[in-house]
């Protein structure tokens, strides 16, 4: 029993060390440099020893979720921690021999995969997309905002000027991939010009489409992640700070109330 917690300590402590993370971010960095080799044309003998750096990667990845595995104090929850539970899908699939079978695909797709394993390595990137999907319900109201917008716009493009550019313009839906293509800048002085030549009062309707999509509704979808970004990053420090034992606002101002109160009690004696 002595051993083994011995053991978990030393497993805990590898996992902890700076240095070993940061062996394990190479690993992935490396990892995905592998599978971009493979899109070349590359000699065979090449692709062969890839293959076999491949084979590597994939049982460090194997030994290295072990070792978190054996390290974390209590392994009831290892995998109630959804990047856990990732990573060990990840290496799971990885090293199930699909690679001749009909599967082939998924399993290069999941290769490909072992690149996300960076985000559940770094925590400032976990903080970043965690911000990003708890984000997403206000997003939400934003993203349905902006499509009524674009459905709004479209019809009175298809409507005015279907009968300019079929192409552009020939129905709602193409008409909302044209204005996409407004919202991007992606050469939307040529498609104004085009109906400005028969409405010359159409940049009015340009104008005032990307002033709402590209200038308000990204601001707001801008303004959005950054606020929840702002908590998450709070919601950080004030764990740290527990965890090291430092007062917290709550707990200064529970303790003055406290304070206030037994002042109050001795006033009234």
């Amino acid at each position: 029993m002595m051993n083994y917690s011995k053991l978990q300590d030393n497993f805990f402590r590898l996992r902890s060390n700076k240095f070993f993370e940061l062996f394990v971010v190479s690993v992935i960095l490396f990892s995905a440099l592998v599978i971009g080799a493979k899109t070349y044309d590359i000699p065979e003998h090449v692709l062969t020893a890839i293959g076999w750096l491949d084979t590597g990667i994939t049982l460090f990845f194997l030994v290295e979720i072990s070792i978190r595995f054996l390290g974390e104090p209590n392994k009831r929850t290892f995998f109630k921690d959804p990047w856990n539970l990732f990573d060990t899908l990840i290496v799971v699939v990885s090293i199930i021999p699909i690679e001749d079978s009909e599967m082939a695909l998924i399993g290069r797709l999941i290769r490909i995969f072992r690149v996300l394993r960076m985000v559940s390595i770094i925590p400032e990137l976990r903080l970043l997309l965690n911000s990003l999907l708890k984000a997403l319900p206000q997003l939400g109201y934003v993203i349905l905002l902006m499509f009524i917008i674009f459905y709004i716009y479209a019809a009175v493009g298809a409507s005015f000027f279907a009968t300019i550019n079929e192409t552009l313009w020939g129905d709602i839906s193409i008409a909302m991939l044209t204005l996409f293509r407004v919202m991007t800048f992606e050469d939307w002085t040529d498609v104004m010009y085009e109906t400005m030549a028969v409405y010359p009062f159409s940049w009015l309707y340009y104008l005032t489409f990307i002033f709402l999509t590209t200038f308000a509704f990204l601001n707001m979808v801008i303004g959005i992640v950054v606020s929840v970004m702002e908590e998450e990053h709070a919601q950080v420090r004030k764990d740290q700070a527990l965890a090291d034992g430092e007062l917290t606002i709550e707990d200064l101002s529970q303790q003055i109330n406290e304070l206030k109160a037994m002042v109050q009690k001795l006033s009234q004696k």
